[in-house]
């Protein structure tokens, strides 16, 4: 798997599972444990993300 190939798997990942924790802030009966967990989950990603990318600089 190439790296461009991989972060875009990534990205597919970070977006189903924004999906999902809209889902959840949308259902009655919101579980903040399960939330938590797919926001961390979302960081996670969204950190492997950046890493494959290259650092960002700023001036």
């Amino acid at each position: 798997m190439s790296v461009q190939s991989h972060i875009a798997e990534l990205q597919r990942r970070h977006a189903a599972l924004e999906t999902e924790i809209n889902k959840e802030l949308a259902h009655p009966a919101t579980d903040p444990l399960r939330l938590a967990e797919l926001k961390r989950r979302k960081l996670v990603l969204k950190d492997e993300i950046r890493r494959l990318v290259g650092p960002v600089t700023v001036h």
